[in-house]
């Protein structure tokens, strides 16, 4: 009883930490109320030491468990919440089930009831609230694609008229402005390229113009684009499959290059925020006026009075790779890679950060195997104190004295 209740509690909250790879205490918060039937029952035959000997060991395996699978210390905010709950658990399976005191029972009871209450309601309160959109003035932004942005497949008309979960995000932060042509940015400062079709010499002169007279640009451009669609070859509405920008990124600085990797990839950049890239490719250096960063799949170039990111992949833009459930973009905890917070921040309006990532499925395999033998030592340990053999040495409570029945004659 002192390995178990860690186990059950770490085991149950692996589900939604699966679905999006979001390593957060937070996650673990419901599974912890199991704490509180466990403490009932330790209290009643060895004593509140071993309930929060109990309760430690739990929340020791889970703090363990996401520390290893994510390779980095959990933020502060979350670990509190967690802590706070399983705090709160315990002390409800306390009072629920201390019986020393018979004269205060329904004060027992309703202090217990209390802590379950307020248990539920920092579960409730501690989930991470949806993005709202920008209390100031939101900058314009440009967006100029071949991508189903701000439209439907298979649909005609208005009926296809639509945002995708990336657009849905950074219409939060910006004025976004769908764009056909680089001779129509006008004042806008932002501008998303996403594998456009093909432009003219003048739309091009036109572009870069833009950019080096102060407007800031990041460049998603595909060589292998693998983003589904439904729409036939051939079809006008499709984005082209090659990046037809490959001769202005090279002037801008940087070349195109062939990947051996082409299928999906977590990429981890230097700050611990994850990307899920697909048929990525690389970048390789040609001006000194760029410099290319985040493993050769980012570069940052100066161009006169701008600025220009360009990124080797298209792709990661597709909800599909960072996103659980496509009805609820603006939910953080539905994110699966840190692609809106990437997107969002080189365009210059950084949305919250700090979300904590499984880094590989080996990862979690061993982070779970380390948890549970943690747990176990500490159980062991807990039963060399709490064990029969010692009675109620290490108890708080106080023990009752046995009532002595008066013989006959006295």
């Amino acid at each position: 009883m002192l390995w178990l209740p860690g186990v059950l509690v770490l085991l149950g909250g692996l589900p939604g930490l699966l679905a999006t790879g979001q390593v957060d205490p937070r996650g673990w918060m419901l599974t912890a109320l199991l704490l509180a039937p466990v403490a009932a029952w330790l209290v009643v035959r060895r004593g509140v030491g071993a309930a929060f000997w109990a309760s430690a060991g739990a929340t020791g395996m889970i703090l363990c468990c996401a520390f290893l699978a994510a390779w980095r210390v959990p933020a502060v905010e979350p670990v509190l919440w967690f802590l706070s709950v399983a705090l709160l658990a315990t002390l409800a399976g306390l009072w629920l089930a201390h019986r020393h005191i018979p004269a205060f029972a329904g004060a027992r009871r309703a202090m217990g009831i209390g802590c379950a209450l307020i248990a539920l309601a920092a579960w409730s309160f501690a989930k991470e609230p949806p993005l709202k959109p920008f209390p100031g003035k939101r900058p314009e932004l440009a967006v100029i694609t071949g991508l189903p942005l701000f439209w439907r497949e298979g649909e005609k008309g208005l009926a296809a008229k639509a945002d995708a979960p990336i657009i849905t995000i950074l219409r939060q932060r910006f004025e976004v402005e769908p764009v056909d042509s680089p001779l129509g940015l006008g004042k806008a400062k932002r501008l998303l390229l996403a594998q456009p079709r093909a432009f003219s010499m003048n739309e091009l002169v036109a572009l870069h113009g833009w950019i080096s007279g102060g407007g800031t640009a990041l460049i998603l451009a595909d060589p292998q684009l693998r983003w589904p669609l439904v729409l036939p070859l051939g079809d006008r509405r499709r984005p082209p499959s090659v990046t037809l920008l490959s001769a202005m990124i090279e002037v801008l600085g940087v070349k195109l290059l062939p990947d051996a990797d082409a299928g999906e990839v977590r990429h981890f950049l230097g700050d611990g925020r994850m990307l899920t890239l697909y048929a990525a490719s690389v970048l390789g250096k040609a001006s000194p006026d760029c410099r290319i960063i985040e493993g050769r799949r980012v570069a940052r170039c100066v161009v006169g009075r701008g600025s220009a990111t360009i990124v080797a992949d298209a792709d990661l833009i597709d909800d599909r790779l960072w996103l659980a459930d496509p009805s609820a973009p603006l939910d953080p905890a539905q994110w699966t890679a840190d692609t809106p917070q990437f997107v969002a921040q080189l365009l210059g309006q950084p949305l919250p950060e700090g979300r904590r990532w499984v880094r590989t499925g080996d990862a979690l395999v061993g982070a779970v195997r380390w948890a549970v033998l943690v747990g176990f030592f500490w159980a062991a340990l807990g039963t060399v104190l709490f064990g029969p053999w010692n009675g109620a040495r290490f108890s708080l409570a106080r023990p009752r004295l046995a009532r002595q029945e008066p013989e006959k004659g006295d």
